[in-house]
């Protein structure tokens, strides 16, 4: 069967990556890995922790409704969105990689990084990013 693996984040560029993620998935008639990372340790709070929980949950049941065949993976172990998303895509040899990106200045990209452009650089297959409406 082939894979499709997500970023999951809670904000509209993860909701949009998160659809066009689905879609995919039902057109290829393809399992879908979404992933959520989180760094951990001092950089996550409990609040936020549990605030994913909800959302993943109703990812879950989303999902299910539609008939999508998915895993959802939690990653808290000191790696960026981007090193987890790569990861994922090699444990479970997918064939596309979705994720959700922003705008950003060249000076926002150079001093804090970007999450999308290490995942472009470093994916081993296709990635298709999506910007969210508007």
């Amino acid at each position: 069967m082939t894979t499709i693996v997500t970023g999951f984040i809670d904000n509209p560029e993860g909701q949009r990556a998160l659809e066009l993620a689905i879609e995919e998935a039902t057109r290829r008639q393809a399992r879908l890995i979404v992933v959520h990372s989180m760094r951990g340790g001092s950089k996550t709070k409990d609040k936020e922790y549990f605030r994913y929980q909800t959302a993943l949950e109703d990812v879950a049941s989303d999902l299910e409704e539609r008939g999508i065949a998915f895993e959802i993976h939690e990653y808290v172990r000191d790696q960026t969105p981007a090193e987890d998303l790569v990861a994922a895509v090699e444990e479970f040899d997918a064939e596309l990689l979705v994720i959700g990106y922003r705008r950003r200045t060249a000076t926002g990209k150079a001093m804090l990084g970007s999450h999308a452009q290490d995942v472009l650089m470093d994916s081993t297959v296709p990635v298709l990013a999506v910007m969210a409406p508007g």
